[in-house]
């Protein structure tokens, strides 16, 4: 600490244990270290580690845990079509897996400080954002950077759609359906439409 004596008050100013005690202190304990370490680690999203970007998490509402969603690609005959609107057909011999049931517990996926750090600065984007459709596609680009074209349309009638021209992965795929990180209008009805990934 610099100038310590001029932060005592006048009435310890004399005292020399009080005095003794803060010069010990201030020998062996430098703050400054730890404010650049907070700074670096917490305080500074764009370098932020760890704990400190679970803080950001907290701030923005959006947790580092994410719930995975899986689409059924499971072995199976014509007669065993699926009864729900999202899911697909089974799939024949040498293309799908074999069906365990109902799962009990959830897939979760825990996100890596860089995808956090992402995920955390879009969320801010979406915290702010008017919904309007360029303002959406400056979201998605930034957030989908590197992957493709991805943009909103207008279908009309208080719908819209998110178009991905490239197939997303489980995480990406997860991050628009089980997470309110990609606003959507009130009121309007929102689809995804992306090319299927392949078998």
């Amino acid at each position: 600490m610099k100038n310590v004596t001029d932060t005592l008050l006048s009435q310890y100013a004399n005292s020399p244990t009080i005095l003794s005690l803060i010069d010990s202190f201030n020998e062996n304990i430098d703050p400054s270290v730890n404010l650049d370490d907070f700074y670096r680690y917490v305080w500074n999203v764009d370098t932020a580690q760890g704990f400190g970007l679970d803080i950001w998490g907290k701030i923005v509402n959006i947790s580092r845990k994410l719930e995975l969603s899986f689409e059924g690609k499971y072995l199976g005959f014509n007669e065993a079509l699926y009864t729900e609107p999202n899911a697909s057909d089974p799939r024949p011999f040498g293309s799908g897996i074999f069906y365990t049931g109902v799962q009990s517990g959830n897939y979760v996926f825990t996100l890596s400080d860089t995808a956090y750090r992402r995920l955390i600065m879009v969320k801010a984007m979406a915290n702010i954002t008017d919904c309007t459709a360029p303002n959406l596609n400056k979201l998605l680009r930034f957030l989908f950077e590197g992957r493709g074209r991805c943009y909103v349309e207008d279908l009309g009638n208080m719908e819209m759609r998110y178009v991905f021209e490239f197939p997303l992965t489980i995480i990406e795929y997860s991050i628009m359906v089980n997470t309110n990180v990609v606003p959507r209008p009130s009121g309007v009805t929102t689809y995804i439409l992306r090319p299927s990934s392949q078998d």
